[in-house]
């Protein structure tokens, strides 16, 4: 698998080379889930609009979570719908925090598929004054691309109530979210018990570029996560937490993705939730 990040030069130089990536666009943001308005508006050229909700998303029983995966003969139709065949490279980017593009760069690695994400997203590729293409975008012809499933770690529901006995479980919404002092969007408040905060939006730097690897690692550490115990992250629905994972990969670990996260472990009531800055 190629690098995960590409800068916004890169991927301009990238652009003009005889067998370009595909790239798609994840606009994607808890206000706005969807972006095709602000897509037609203004796109990297040559890029797909992507629905994080109906394309990187299933729709299941709320005891699933807000974000379950697709089925991967699903998700395999949809990456030969955005024109994907062998030997093709995607590049994705979002245009807030690099959540959306995070959460397709994970589906797209987990499926085989090469994936790189735009570093620092959208704004990236404006300060370095590249231009962008308005309009619906232009489809491409189906592909024909062999998609996996599974390739990536992940973790059930009873594997993230075990994981905190034998690992780490970062929990990597807003601290608040995780003291359980409020919670906006499911329906009870508080952490899975055992899991220690460490926001991920802590992974970007001023300019929405993650931080260097080295930084990164150092962060992780700090938190508990040793290279030696297994690293699971989860979030609100999967999909900050799939950025939590990229940085993770970027630091040198294999972490281990909860997609159901506490919008799926808060709808089960058997499930304890914990409350306070402790885990």
């Amino acid at each position: 698998m190629p690098h995960p990040l590409v800068t916004a030069a890169e991927l301009a130089a990238l652009l003009d080379a005889e067998a370009p990536p595909i790239v798609l666009d994840v606009r994607w943001r808890l206000d706005a889930p969807d972006g095709r308005a602000a897509f037609e508006q203004g796109h990297v050229p040559s890029a797909q609009y992507v629905s994080l909700d109906d394309d990187l998303a299933a729709h299941g029983a709320p005891t699933d979570g807000r974000h379950p995966l697709p089925a991967p003969d699903v998700f395999a139709e949809t990456v030969r719908r955005w024109g994907v065949s062998e030997g093709d490279t995607v590049v994705v980017y979002d245009d807030w925090l690099t959540y959306g593009a995070a959460r397709a760069w994970w589906m797209l690695t987990d499926a085989g598929i090469p994936a790189r994400v735009l570093d620092g997203g959208l704004a990236a590729w404006r300060d370095a004054g590249l231009p962008l293409e308005p309009g619906p975008g232009t489809p491409r012809a189906p592909g024909t691309v062999t998609v996996a499933s599974g390739l990536l770690p992940q973790l059930d529901i009873d594997e993230a109530a075990a994981l905190p006995g034998t690992g780490i479980l970062l929990d990597v919404r807003a601290p608040e979210r995780y003291r359980g002092d409020t919670e906006p969007i499911d329906p009870r408040a508080g952490h899975i018990p055992g899991a220690i905060n460490s926001p991920t939006v802590d992974s970007n730097a001023a300019d929405g570029r993650f931080l260097p690897p080295e930084e990164l690692r150092a962060r992780f550490v700090s938190a508990g996560a040793r290279a030696d115990e297994a690293v699971g992250v989860y979030c609100g629905s999967g999909v900050s937490a799939s950025h939590a994972a990229l940085a993770l990969t970027l630091a040198g670990f294999t972490p281990a993705l909860y997609v159901g996260s506490w919008s799926q472990w808060a709808n089960h009531p058997d499930r304890p939730a914990a409350v306070g800055a402790r885990p």
